[in-house]
């Protein structure tokens, strides 16, 4: 079995819409804690953004999830940044969407559409690779039975 994931931070990507200013970014993460600190980062390196919205997958056979549309109206942001993650079939990663208000509201759909494709760009910027799921496994047996358990082994794969 494989998935897919990244192992380094993507590059900044930048999305504009009607003066608004939309910064994506994706980060490798491992445990839901892992992404409170990125955003703080984020805040101090945009401290006049409006918003930070962000979504994450954790977890390969049992994946869980979180997206947050901070302040913006409720699942026009998170969600579409989620839908990405999934369209892309990734996991353990964290997308962030930092938003510049430009002056002109966007309405709901606009902000749907907008925070959808910064993910997108987001992901596409950022090098996928897929991995083996690696399960290690402990065997207990005599010696005697080396050469059949070897054998089975070799059969496997």
């Amino acid at each position: 079995m494989t998935y897919k994931t990244i192992l380094q931070p993507s590059k900044e990507v930048l999305y504009k819409d009607k003066g608004s200013k939309f910064y994506g970014y994706t980060f490798p993460i491992n445990i839901s804690e892992d992404y409170k600190e990125i955003i703080d980062n984020l805040k101090q390196k945009h401290s006049k953004a409006g918003h930070f919205c962000f979504a994450y997958q954790c977890g390969i056979e049992t994946p869980y999830f979180r997206t947050s549309d901070d302040r913006e109206p409720s699942n026009s942001a998170g969600m579409p940044i989620y839908g990405q993650l999934q369209a892309f079939d990734v996991t353990n990663i964290l997308v962030v969407v930092v938003r510049y208000f430009g002056g002109t509201k966007l309405g709901v759909g606009g902000l749907i559409s907008a925070y959808k494709e910064t993910a997108k760009l987001s992901l596409e910027a950022s090098a996928l690779k897929t991995l083996d799921i690696l399960v290690p496994y402990k065997l207990c047996f005599e010696y005697k039975d080396l050469s059949q358990v070897m054998r089975i082994i070799k059969k496997n794969s």
